[in-house]
């Protein structure tokens, strides 16, 4: 007896054993894009955890007088610290993100307006601490980001922004006014 098997036996064989199935091999997925999308789960997650703190508080009657505001403020950023305890930098930024968002900024800031906008508004050096959970100074500026380098970053929920300080990108939440995390070193 001979034995011998087809190209379409062999075929049929492989659709059969697999239950009806032939698999297809996947193309190797995209490291930016599954960077990326690592970064907007991070992000969502401590969107989540603010929700969360938010909650857990009393509401806040509308008031227009300073100190309670700051008080609030300052209450909120109590419970997500305490939310995220052992946050540190590199939580969101994860060094695949961080590589992913260097290769884009670091072509953008070299261009001349860019520079220009960047050193306008921008914080004396040594006046913000990178400290995660930890406060952005009230009394410095916001450095206006290019509005070219806000495009090639991923869009952000509502309440949370991306900031220079320097060379550094920082992803902080504006409702709480806290540093959430870092890339040392983002732009040259």
């Amino acid at each position: 007896m001979k034995l011998f098997a087809s190209t379409s036996t062999v075929l049929l064989l492989a659709i059969v054993s697999s239950g009806g199935v032939l698999a297809q091999a996947q193309p190797p997925a995209n490291p930016d894009a599954q960077a990326l999308a690592d970064f907007k789960a991070r992000v969502d997650k401590y969107v989540e955890v603010r929700k969360k703190a938010d909650d857990s508080a009393p509401p806040l009657k509308k008031t227009d007088e300073p100190r309670e505001i700051k008080e609030a403020q300052q209450a909120l950023v109590e419970r997500i610290g305490a939310a995220r305890a052992g946050a540190k930098q590199g939580d969101i930024f994860t060094p695949a993100v961080t590589t992913v968002f260097k290769r884009v900024l670091r072509p953008e800031a070299k261009e001349k307006d860019a520079k220009t906008i960047m050193k306008e508004d921008k914080p004396p050096a040594g006046t913000v601490t990178f400290k995660i959970n930890g406060p952005y100074p009230d009394k410095q500026p916001l450095a206006t980001s290019p509005p070219e380098m806000l495009a090639k970053l991923p869009p952000l929920p509502t309440d949370i922004d991306y900031r220079f300080v320097n060379k550094h990108l920082i992803l902080r939440d504006s409702r709480a006014n806290t540093i959430i995390d870092y890339i040392p070193n983002a732009i040259p």
